[in-house]
């Protein structure tokens, strides 16, 4: 249980502990719907989502704007942007960030399917919407550069969570907060 990611050692223990005084019946449906999602799911062929579908909900909706493609690192980013119902256009998941240290490098993710849609698709803005670690930077960095040339490239901004205070904030976070301003309406 402690190898699912934020499962610390007290909560896999009362996970565990829970799962063992549940009836027999209880832990099979469990550990078989498991199996089941892990069967059912995949990744899309177009924006490499989580799809029980060779073509996931997303990428099928003729309403969704095909002139943006938004690229996030995982399927919980494209989630969380989802949740906001601001975004209307598509999506291409990498399936994680370049990470040197552990191994990762732009071969083990999806980018070069990136750079083959954007040349083939043509869309008029792709959106980097990826976190802002060091791994995340060097990403981001390294897509706008192979982007480039096929389209206009931007990066979402990062600032302030609303309700925080400018004096609890990290220098970091202030300046990515003044970079990305804006004009009031």
């Amino acid at each position: 249980m402690q190898r699912l990611p934020g499962v610390g050692p007290k909560t896999a223990q009362r996970l565990a502990l829970h799962l063992l005084k549940r009836p027999e019946t209880e832990v099979i449906a469990l550990a078989q719907a498991i199996m089941e999602a892990k069967k059912q799911i995949g990744l899309c062929k177009e924006c490499f989502h989580l799809s029980a579908e060779p073509i996931c909900e997303i990428c099928r909706n003729p309403d969704r704007d095909s002139s943006t493609i938004c690229v996030v690192a995982d399927s919980r980013d494209l989630i969380a942007l989802e949740k906001t119902r601001e975004y209307k256009g598509k999506y291409h998941v990498l399936g994680g960030v370049i990470s040197p240290i552990d191994g990762i490098g732009p071969e083990q993710l999806t980018v070069q399917a990136l750079i083959q849609r954007v040349s083939k698709q043509k869309p008029q803005e792709v959106i980097l919407a990826i976190s802002p670690s060091v791994e995340g930077e060097t990403t981001t960095l390294y897509l706008g550069q192979l982007l480039k040339p096929f389209t206009k490239v931007t990066r979402i901004a990062f600032g302030l969570p609303v309700g925080g205070d400018l004096e609890y904030a990290d220098e970091l976070t202030l300046a990515r907060a003044l970079e990305g301003r804006r004009e009031l309406d």
